[in-house]
């Protein structure tokens, strides 16, 4: 559940700009997760490390459960990505720091990444959403 969540607010961050664009209320409840964007980006980058090896080491589910195959590769993908472009200032201190290739490298993923980061966010959040409605069996 805490999964759907993270995954959640952090596309909800990732697409702050266009939300605020269409719903300028919305600014106020974005604005209380801001402070936590590196955290939530840091998270939702390694659980989306954590998820894409299990998603690669359970190909076998592929044949007898596609759906939720493609299910769980979307997930990982949206907060591995979104993950990135959220955590990135952190994952540079913290990770790359050392490596001046490596962290010339991630900048240039992430400039690559920053334009289609509002269609990354909307699809963090309907996985999100889709995540909590399997974790409460509604489907």
């Amino acid at each position: 559940m805490i999964g759907g969540l993270i995954t959640i607010a952090g596309g909800t961050l990732a697409s702050s700009g266009f939300i605020i664009s269409k719903k300028p209320n919305a600014k106020e409840l974005i604005d209380k997760l801001v402070p936590y964007t590196g955290w939530i980006g840091m998270v939702m980058f390694f659980w989306g490390v954590w998820e894409t090896i299990a998603v690669v080491r359970n190909l076998a589910l592929l044949s007898s459960a596609p759906l939720t195959w493609v299910f769980w590769a979307g997930v990982a993908v949206a907060d591995l990505l979104v993950g990135f472009l959220l955590g990135f200032s952190m994952i540079s201190k913290y990770a790359l720091s050392r490596n001046e290739l490596a962290k010339e490298k991630g900048a240039l993923i992430r400039a690559k990444l920053m334009s289609i980061q509002v269609p990354l966010g909307f699809l963090a959040i309907i996985m999100g959403v889709l995540y909590l409605l399997a974790y409460f069996r509604v489907f």
